[in-house]
């Protein structure tokens, strides 16, 4: 089995790089390979441009989704990127590892998620969700924020966290390319824990490597309940 880490966080003794540590060790003490773009360590561009295409099919006006067909298919996308798409493409399942900022993802991680998950080998058309190109892989997300548990729900003070807050990138980004998302792993209120409590999170995180197996995977949109134009179908 192939892991592919995608690794978010600048600092090398921070919780989350603790995690993303515990990951991998299990993993490969489990047998399985694992690849990693530590997106910070290797100073990824999050913003795309232009220069993101060696060879353009329209010169005179960029639509980027289109360009990134054009350029997967002629080989001439940045380096940087191919780099990216190739571990994407051989990985078996991708794992996510940031903090939460402001109710969302750090920006290097949307940069890489708006450059790598290109138009074409990931999606297109009917090509999403069940369809996607990604399906057949699974995908998880290990996260910190200091909000504690109680701050989350449906009837709580910021709203579902999953289903919610992290809805765009877990269905809109994960779910949409065909991946099955697993339930995320949330380590709440990180900053404010002292040291057992951390490091019970992490024997936590650990068992739930153990377990991937048995882990529940998040529901997506089921393209059969849709028509062609994608309109719901009568029920």
């Amino acid at each position: 089995m192939q892991v592919h880490i995608i690794h978010a966080q600048s600092e090398a003794d921070s919780f989350v790089t603790a995690m993303r540590n515990v990951i991998a060790e299990r993993f490969e003490a489990g047998g399985a390979t694992v690849s990693h773009s530590d997106l910070y360590a290797m100073g990824f561009n999050p913003v795309l441009s232009p220069a993101d295409f060696g060879e353009r099919k329209d010169s005179a006006h960029l639509t980027y989704a289109l360009e990134q067909r054009h350029g997967f298919e002629t080989g001439s996308l940045a380096p940087d990127i191919l780099r990216e798409i190739e571990h994407v493409l051989a990985a078996d399942i991708l794992v996510f590892t940031f903090p939460l900022f402001w109710f969302s993802v750090p920006a290097i991680l949307k940069g890489w998620i708006d450059r790598v998950f290109i138009s074409g080998p990931f999606y297109g058309g009917r090509r999403i969700y069940g369809q996607g190109g990604l399906a057949g892989k699974r995908a998880m997300a290990a996260f910190s924020l200091g909000g504690r548990e109680a701050m989350f729900g449906p009837h709580h003070l910021h709203g579902q966290l999953e289903r919610g807050m992290l809805r765009h990138f877990l269905q809109g980004a994960l779910g949409y390319v065909g991946l099955a998302v697993l339930e995320p792993f949330v380590a709440y209120h990180v900053p404010y824990l002292d040291i057992s409590a951390r490091a019970d999170l992490l024997e936590r995180l650990a068992d739930y490597v153990d377990r991937l197996d048995d882990m529940p995977v998040m529901a997506m949109p089921d393209l059969a309940q849709f028509g062609p134009d994608f309109s719901p179908l009568a029920r």
